[in-house]
């Protein structure tokens, strides 16, 4: 069975963090995503030592919560907020799924999605949890 991949955003509390775990529970590989790093770091080590965590993006620039901004404004936030990680292989064969937990422009998917579409993925699938 080939590896599947997931990409979560806000996994560093709420129902980012849930989702993660259940998908590194599920099998997946996780990549999480978001603006605080502790909190991502303590996402991984609630994963436990048999998950494979991979580093796949990096937030580049640390913005601000977008939870006021109107859809112009989150686009501009995120405008290289995101870049692939230094020495990530995207594997062209492989589906990528990329999970934000709450989706309310499609801001930091879309912004996700150009990374790894510009790296060379080939199967992008997308999910929510929440609408805002």
């Amino acid at each position: 069975m080939s590896q599947r991949i997931a990409v979560v955003t806000g996994a560093g509390s709420g129902i980012g963090r849930a989702s993660a775990l259940a998908l590194a529970k599920a099998g997946y590989a996780v990549v999480v995503a978001g603006r605080r790093k502790d909190e991502l770091d303590k996402t991984v080590a609630m994963a436990g030592g048999a998950t494979v965590v991979a580093d796949l993006l990096v937030r580049r620039i640390d913005t601000v919560s977008q939870t006021n901004f109107d859809r112009a404004t989150r686009q501009a936030n995120l405008k290289n907020a995101f870049a692939l990680a230094p020495g990530a292989v995207i594997q062209r064969a492989l589906p990528y799924l990329i999970i934000d937990d709450v989706f309310t422009t499609g801001s930091t998917l879309n912004a996700c999605a150009a990374i790894l579409r510009d790296a060379g993925a080939l199967n992008l699938e997308v999910a929510t949890f929440g609408h805002g």
